[in-house]
């Protein structure tokens, strides 16, 4: 499902951890590390429920057996025409966050059974990806009157159920179809004429509002349901979004690049004063679309740990194998935008900025659903990422009207409002920074993830 780059072998068909039950038991074993806490050595807090006393190394060094199963949350081999969901659900194993919890109360670490239900979450919650990103006070303050727009395959008939599960357990307000924060419709627009209900992509939809909900809890979301998961119906629901007044778009899926994404970038992605968010896959090194759109924001993904630094965070690209990890490179279609300078990519590079997305060190996720819907889950891939960079940007206030907003964190380059991701790589090319993360751009992970918002405001 990816376009290679320059100097790369070509990659055929979409490699999928879900195309199989044989391939669902060779799922790979991630290593991960735990929630926010400083890692000093001196003693973290007692426990209110078990008096442990623990030291913030101690608790570094327990997540960091970490290792987790994982599967393709949907469409593990769709056709050409289509897109598949970047969204990877952990089947087994433990969590960072699981971990990080049994370190803190001194026991064993609990697991991830597959497809049995999970009282509590099993990943990172709304107060570690706020405090990761420097978001705990604008995640707070800010986003009232803005919309995130969720644009996805199929529908998740349970929704807003969903929703409400997961920011009732995190203490976050309610946001329904009642009081005017949640709403659900066709890619037409239609609020009852819904598509196919598809459980794979219920899964990808929960973690999709899920981190809208985490970043920008004061923000609206609306959901907007393609009838299919084809590249048309997928960009004429982006449309749709952007006509019913959203000014940040959160899309979680991608596909071969083909000549017809120049046509594409012009019918559904070039909406100017628009934030449109694309995640850069799961397969490594290699570009898709929409991600290489010139108007879009493509966002990578990274494993994100504790550390002793005053950030509290540490990030390094996600990569799990040559087939697994997040996506980069220097698209073969679409022309590079102005504000892109780098110098070995004639054409447009990806990504341009990225947040975390190991299912190792991933995210908590409510979803009921079908097969896949066992209640609590955590989920990983740069499904994560793209709408945690929408609900910073709708964080970050309105875009000016002729604006794209891609090029925000363009200006704010080399600056602190971005943590630079120097470590790790997604693979194997030639020049060296489509893969491999340095001081500054690289394509793995772009300028970094966030700290603050000034590097998504005009």
């Amino acid at each position: 499902m990816r376009t290679p780059t320059p100097n790369s072998p070509r990659i055929s068909g979409r490699w999928r951890l879900a195309g199989s039950a044989a391939a669902a038991t060779t799922a790979l074993l991630l290593a991960g590390f735990g929630t926010a806490v400083t890692a000093t050595a001196a003693p973290a807090p007692a426990t209110a429920s078990t008096g442990h006393k623990v030291s913030a190394r101690t608790i570094a060094a327990q997540v960091a057996k970490a290792h987790v199963t994982y599967t393709s949350a949907c469409d593990a081999t769709p056709k050409k025409g289509y897109a598949s969901c970047d969204a990877l659900r952990v089947t087994g194993g433990t969590t960072a966050y699981q971990e990080e919890q049994a370190a803190r109360k001194g026991i064993a670490p609990k697991t991830v059974t597959p497809d049995a239900t999970s009282a509590t979450p099993t990943g990172y919650g709304p107060s570690d990806l706020q405090s990761a990103y420097g978001l705990t006070s604008a995640s707070s303050s800010k986003g009232s009157g803005e919309t995130i727009a969720i644009v996805d395959a199929y529908d998740d008939p349970n929704a807003e159920a969903d929703l409400a599960t997961y920011r009732s357990y995190y203490g976050l307000s309610a946001c329904t179809t009642a009081n005017g924060c949640f709403s659900k419709v066709s890619q037409t627009g239609s609020t009852s004429a819904l598509p196919t209900a598809d459980s794979g992509w219920a899964g990808e939809i929960s973690l999709d509002v899920d981190m809208a909900s985490a970043i920008c809890p004061n923000c609206n979301i609306t959901l907007v349901e393609a009838k299919s998961a084809s590249d048309a119906n997928l960009g004429t629901a982006v449309n749709e979004a952007v006509k019913l007044g959203a000014k940040f778009v959160s899309n979680s899926y991608g596909g071969d690049e083909s000549s017809s994404d120049t046509t594409y970038d012009s019918s559904y992605y070039n909406h100017p004063g628009v934030a449109i968010t694309a995640s850069s896959g799961d397969e490594a090194y290699g570009a898709e679309y929409p991600a290489a759109s010139k108007y879009v924001t493509a966002v990578g993904g990274t494993k994100l740990s504790t550390s002793s630094s005053s950030r509290g965070w540490t990030e390094s690209v996600w990569k799990t194998s040559s087939t697994e990890g997040t996506g980069s490179g220097c698209s073969a279609d679409d022309a590079k935008p102005s504000w892109q300078t780098d110098t070995g990519c004639t054409k447009r590079m990806i990504a341009d900025v990225s947040a975390v997305a190991d299912p190792a060190t991933g995210v908590s996720v409510y979803d009921s659903y079908g097969d896949d819907g066992t209640g609590w889950n955590t989920y990983g891939g740069t499904s994560a990422s793209a709408p945690i960079i929408a609900s910073v940007y709708a964080l970050a206030g309105t875009p000016g009207s002729s604006d794209y907003p891609a090029q925000y964190p363009y200006k704010a380059a080399g600056t602190s409002a971005l943590n630079d991701v120097t470590s790790g790589n997604n693979g194997t090319c030639s020049t060296s920074y489509f893969c491999t993360a340095g001081s500054g751009y690289d394509g793995p992970t772009g300028w970094g993830t966030p700290e603050g918002l000034d590097a998504f405001t005009g």
